[in-house]
């Protein structure tokens, strides 16, 4: 270690002498009280030999001289109270020595000697009081500047801070331990600039000589950033601050400073600049629009593809005002989206045409996404934008070709099938169509019956007889239709069921003579039913014609002499069977003695309109339309089948612990409500009509929409309104269910009735919702019930 080092640390001296004996006589604290006494008493009776044997008992000199020394170091020892001891004792003795022990009184000298002892007894015992109190205070100065450089050291040592000072008349340079230990240099012995120069890196040296230098001919301070010569732990960079002491003449004297090691910081940094040229090499190379924008929405960067289609440089395109580049139809949309996004400080899209600087009108999407800082604060936006005019150009021309289509599917029915075999929905919906006759022209037929009946109607409306029979067979037709267009639904698996608890064993004996016409006459048809008055949840209709399907499956796979079986039985299943979940359930098997199926063809059995029969015999739906209807009721279809072995199709039904069985019983439709003011909400112009002439009909008032917003502005405006008719399915952003919600909430008391034809979520969220469903198509005495229903449950005021 240095020793001229005057910033390097204090070495502990060796206690003198005469600091154990100031230790020892002034403690820092009040000695205990037996302490105190011990020493009064120790010091006097020290006094008093020490004058009994110099001079003996008999001489009157010298009586109280033996005492000051006493009275000095009780007092330091002790304090002053404790001082006392040894004067009250000299003065005792010199009474006694004078006067006491013959008896007499004090002379005028001796009372004079008495009262200059105790006045320079007094004013020894303060003095030494006073001394005590300095060295206490001293000592206490001395431990607390002991415990201040302690703390500097150790701050100084965590901190990597060394401080080091340069005498500039005399070149001496003190540089402390932690300053030393940055620089990597010997931890003791005398150092030169030389020394300090060879420490730092070749390339960074002329740099730090040349800072120095200007430091010292004109400015205050010092600084600057420097490597270290290349080591073992690798490269290390060192931060030097300095302040220059002048004179009165302004020449430097001294400088003063500290450095302190920032590896760490410059390499965090040159990792930051690494990130920052990886990304802004990744934007760039994106073919997409980016930017980055601050707290004030100002852009902070943008990648070459912005500046590309801005047509500017970077600093011009960083402050591009884009609302002169968007179309003016556009404009007014996309700042109110804007101002919204933003706001929100949640993520955001945008879509709109942009002008290129070569004039051409491009649709560019962005999305823009909040970014936060450090401490989670939001910092701004992170964008990027695609330029979507190829999509959008496809878009426009599939539009089109859909409203082409539109018009030719309008224009000629034989048109309509080639239209629609383009189309796989459409396709599903032409098969379906054929799935209770078995032929193709079958859904014509239907539409046969009620265009010629209709016909029929309106060329003799003055012929009663012809007209009412013609209505009823355009009626049948229509239901006929229904039927059709549930049976599609179920094999969709989109058809809202109807479940009620029905006892299966009395379902497939009511449906007997169905069935057995559906065999004929060829085979027989043998029932063997073991459900009894077990029930499950189901619905009766589709179960009917489910198990019709089967049966006639299995009428075109016997062959002649063979027999059908339809069984019925309760099954338990004690643990997962694929889909299906453990619990008792109900079996009912049809079962034929075909040709049987091979395991390939039972695996595609229930693929739509994969048919193992002849061209024209069959569309392959019927087994899918079993399947959707049993797994709409939480069951699940087997087939057991071999090759000539016949075939066995079991529907396993989850049976039901619900109870005893409701009957239903006809109820008269209600007679209709007086007149009320109708919001009626139909997109469906031809539907509407219909609706509205039956509600005229009825002797009500009728208001109409196309969609739900208008309804809402009607609603509002019309306080008189008495009930609200809407359909489920309308056009924009708000269904039927979300108008009824917004008007509930609006006007409790109004009644609210739903109404749909469609089968998809939209229906089953209506059907959660606490207002009655008037399901399409209806007739005049349903729709007056369903008023009636909807009066009934309305909130009250």
């Amino acid at each position: 270690m240095n020793k001229n080092d005057p910033l390097a640390p204090t070495p502990t001296p060796r206690l003198a002498a005469s600091a154990l004996l100031s230790a020892w006589l002034i403690p820092e604290v009040p000695p205990p009280f037996w302490r105190a006494a011990l020493a009064a008493i120790v010091a006097t009776l020290a006094a008093l030999g020490m004058r009994f044997a110099l001079l003996g008992p008999d001489q009157t000199l010298g009586a109280t001289q033996a005492f000051f020394p006493a009275m000095v170091l009780v007092t330091l020892y002790a304090g002053w109270r404790w001082g006392l001891v040894p004067i009250a004792s000299g003065a005792a003795l010199g009474w006694w020595l004078w006067a006491g022990r013959y008896a007499d009184t004090l002379s005028e000298p001796q009372t004079a000697s008495m009262v200059l002892y105790l006045v320079s007894a007094t004013a020894t015992t303060a003095v030494a009081h006073g001394m005590r109190q300095a060295v206490i205070g001293l000592a206490e100065a001395r431990r607390r500047q002991q415990d201040a450089e302690t703390r500097l050291d150790v701050t100084q040592a965590a901190a990597g801070v060394g401080p080091w000072e340069w005498d500039v008349t005399t070149g001496a340079l003190h540089l402390s331990p932690a300053a030393r230990r940055n620089l990597r240099l010997p931890p003791d012995g005398p150092l030169d600039f030389e020394q300090v120069a060879s420490a730092v890196h070749p390339e960074d040296r002329p740099r730090v000589q040349e800072e120095i230098r200007r430091a010292i001919k004109s400015g205050p301070l010092y600084e600057v950033e420097y490597r270290l010569v290349d080591g073992p732990d690798g490269e290390r960079w060192i931060h030097g601050l300095g302040r220059i002491e002048r004179d009165a003449a302004g020449r430097a004297v001294r400088v003063l400073g500290v450095n302190f090691e920032v590896t760490k910081r410059r390499q965090a940094e040159e990792g930051l600049r690494e990130s920052e040229a990886r990304f802004r090499a990744l934007a760039d190379s994106a073919p997409a629009l980016m930017w980055i924008t601050g707290m004030g929405g100002a852009r902070e960067f943008v990648n070459a593809a912005y500046v590309d289609f801005a047509g500017a440089d970077y600093r011009d395109a960083l402050t591009l005002d884009w609302r002169t580049r968007i179309h003016p139809e556009d404009l007014p949309t996309i700042l109110k989206a804007q101002i919204a996004g933003e706001a929100s400080r949640r993520p955001f899209s945008l879509e709109a045409r942009y002008r290129r600087p070569d004039g051409q009108w491009r649709w560019l999407k962005s999305f823009s996404q909040p970014r936060y800082g450090p401490g989670g604060s939001f910092a701004g936006f992170i964008g990027i934008a695609f330029d979507v005019s190829d999509a959008k150009e496809a878009e426009a021309k599939l539009t089109g070709m859909n409203e082409l289509l539109a018009d030719k599917v309008d224009a000629a029915v034989a048109e309509r099938d080639l239209a629609q075999a383009a189309l796989n929905q459409a396709q599903k919906l032409e098969a379906i169509g054929q799935l209770t006759g078995g032929v193709a022209h079958d859904f014509n037929n239907l539409l046969t019956v009620v265009i010629g009946a209709l016909d029929a109607v309106q060329r003799h409306p003055d012929d009663a007889r012809r007209r009412d029979k013609m209505v009823d067979a355009a009626l049948s037709a229509a239901r006929r239709g229904e039927k059709l267009t549930q049976h599609l639904l179920a094999f969709a698996r989109r058809q809202p069921l109807n479940p009620e608890i029905c006892r299966v064993d009395r379902l497939i004996a009511e449906s007997e003579a169905l069935l057995r016409r559906a065999v004929g006459e060829v085979l027989p048809l043998k029932l063997s039913l073991g459900s009894g008055t077990r029930t499950a949840r189901i619905d009766a209709g589709q179960f009917e014609a489910a198990l019709l399907n089967l049966v006639v499956n299995a009428r075109d796979a016997s062959p002649p002499g063979g027999a059908i079986v339809v069984e019925s039985g309760p099954e338990t299943v004690d643990k997962p069977r694929g889909e299906l979940k453990p619990g008792a359930y109900l079996r009912v098997s049809v079962r034929d003695e075909g040709k049987g199926m091979d395991a390939a063809t039972i695996a595609r059995a229930f693929e739509p309109f994969f048919t193992t029969k002849a061209s024209g015999k069959g569309t392959g739906l019927g087994l899918s339309q079993v399947y959707g209807f049993v797994r709409q009721s939480g069951g699940e279809v087997e087939i057991a089948s071999k090759p000539g072995q016949g075939t066995t199709v079991s529907l396993l039904l989850p049976a039901s612990h619900e109870g005893a069985i409701l009957q239903a019983t006809p109820v008269a439709p209600p007679a209709p409500r007086p007149g009320v003011e109708v919001l009626l909400a139909e997109d469906d112009v031809e539907v509407g009509d219909l609706v509205e002439a039956m509600l005229i009909e009825l002797g009500h008032n009728v208001r109409r929409a196309g969609d739900a917003d208008e309804a809402l502005s009607m609603a509002r405006a019309h306080p008189d309104l008495g009930l609200l008719l809407t359909d489920v399915m309308m056009p924009g952003d708000k269904s039927g269910v979300d108008l009824a919600s917004i008007l509930s909430t609006e006007r409790p008391e109004l009644p609210i009735l739903l109404s749909s034809g469609y089968t998809g979520q939209e229906l089953a969220e209506a059907r959660a919702a606490p207002w009655p469903l008037l399901r399409k198509p209806y007739a005049l005495d349903a729709l007056v019930r369903a008023i009636d229903q909807a009066f009934e449950t309305r909130r009250p005021h």
